[in-house]
Parts: structure tokens; C-alpha cells; sequence
């Protein structure tokens, strides 16, 4: 009885301790996350992270006009995002709605209709840059750094653009979510 007890006590005290190992220091995150960021607003972006206990937070106030998040250390992949500040209240709606359980398609549903009844506020364009990479385990550098952009201009169609509404070559302009709130302009460069 004694060592199941002690096990459970060594359990409960080694779990807060193996939570703050995992979420990366307040300087990493910031020097990680603005990698996303344009290289002219950089010096002035707002980031968001990770306490050390996990919990988003605000990492650094912004002084421009874009806003990064931290890759979440509960991912296994790194992954970095920059927007324009005028995305906030889409993307804090959905980090709202995610946090109450709801899927990816409930997310989506939600915001579309709150965005078509005007409870929602969605900008006309939009930027929104997103980062990947390998951590090194060593050096904790970003290896192999990849950005893609992402250009929101809500309800556009393939006709009233003319991209395609498919997926395109590497480096080809595409339509995503066409029609819709969501409906953005994907870039993906080749990769090396």
C-alpha cells in the first residue's frame, strides 16, 4: 500500500513539473513566433503563447498592425501564424469555439453564420502567414523554415476572381473555401 501511495504522490508531483518542460521559455516562443511575421512588422507584432502551465496568453503587446501566435506545445509539429490585426475577431472566435469542444465544421458553420447576420466581424481582405519548421533537439533552431500565405477576401468566387477553386502547382494562386466567409487565396512556394 505504502509504495502506491508513494507512487501516486512522485505521479502528482512529476506532472505539473513534466508540463512546464514542455512549453517552451516566453523568449523562445516570441524569438519563434515572429518568424511568421512579415519582415516589416516584425519589431512591433503582438504574439501570443503558452504560460508554463500551457494556458494562452499574451506574450508581448503589438505596437503595428499584426498579431502571431505560438506554435501550441500540445502539437507534436511546430507551426507558427501571422495576420493582420483586422482577423482578430475572426480568429478569436474560433479559438473561443474550439475551446468549447466544437469540431473543425461546427467552427466553420458557426462563423459563417454569425459573419452573414453581422454578429461577427469579418474584413474584406486580409493577410494571414503561416510558418513550419524542425525543431532542432539540440540547438531548439527552426530547421527547414517554410512559410505559405494565406489572402482572405470573404465570399469571392472563382468567376469573380479568376483562380481556380482547386489546389495548383507549387507557387500557383488558388481559391479555398470559395463562396464562403473563409474564402481565401492559397500560396504555396515549392518547397527546396
Amino acid at each position: 500500500m505504502r509504495k502506491i501511495i508513494l507512487s501516486v504522490i512522485v505521479g502528482m508531483v512529476c506532472l505539473p513539473f513534466a508540463l512546464a518542460q514542455q512549453v517552451p521559455s516566453r523568449e523562445w516562443q516570441i524569438k519563434t513566433t515572429v518568424m511568421a511575421v512579415p519582415q516589416d512588422y516584425k519589431d512591433g507584432a503582438k504574439v501570443y503563447g503558452y504560460d508554463s502551465d500551457g494556458n494562452f496568453t499574451t506574450l508581448r503587446e503589438g505596437s503595428n498592425d499584426y498579431i502571431a501566435l505560438a506554435s501550441d506545445p500540445k502539437r507534436e509539429k511546430f507551426s507558427t501564424a501571422a495576420y493582420h490585426k483586422d482577423l482578430e475577431p475572426f480568429m478569436a472566435r474560433g479559438r473561443e469555439l474550439k475551446a468549447q469542444g466544437k469540431e473543425a465544421q461546427e467552427i466553420f458553420d458557426i462563423r459563417e453564420e454569425e459573419v452573414k447576420t453581422g454578429k461577427l466581424k469579418m474584413p474584406d481582405k486580409a493577410t494571414l502567414c503561416v510558418f513550419t519548421g524542425t525543431v532542432n533537439p539540440e540547438t531548439k533552431e527552426i530547421e527547414n523554415p517554410y512559410v505559405r500565405y494565406v489572402f482572405y477576401i470573404p465570399f469571392a468566387t472563382g468567376e469573380s476572381t479568376g483562380l481556380p477553386t482547386t489546389p495548383t502547382p507549387p507557387g500557383h494562386a488558388w481559391l479555398m473555401n470559395p463562396g464562403t466567409h473563409r474564402a481565401h487565396i492559397m500560396i504555396t512556394p515549392p518547397k527546396n
